[in-house]
């Protein structure tokens, strides 16, 4: 059985870190999905896709898998890089700015 091991990105649509802090295994499809003639809804007989399980460390992660036989990958996060120097909106129309300020 695989899985991997991720900490999941904060979505697009927000600035913040929620759900970001703990870490995630999920497990790899072990069949393919197939449509359902009848309805043409995508299904699977593979259940363990469904399942991720949350964990407060990668350690605590890396330890669950490995007493349950799971071949796990990890996935390390990219982090962001703060801002050097946080800038307001008035600092655009300062006299003392480097660069001319076009329209």
């Amino acid at each position: 059985m695989r899985a991997r091991i991720y900490q999941p990105a904060r979505t697009a649509m927000s600035s913040g870190q929620g759900k970001t802090k703990h870490w995630v295994l999920e497990f790899a499809a072990s069949a393919p999905r197939e449509v359902d003639p009848l309805m043409g809804w995508t299904s699977s007989s593979d259940t363990q896709s469904q399942v991720r399980l949350r964990f407060d460390s990668k350690e605590a992660a890396l330890d669950y898998a490995k007493e349950n036989g799971i071949e796990a990958t990890v996935s390390e996060p990219n982090k962001r890089k703060p801002n050097v120097r946080a800038r307001g909106y008035a600092e655009n129309f300062a006299v003392d700015r480097r660069g001319a300020w076009t329209h």
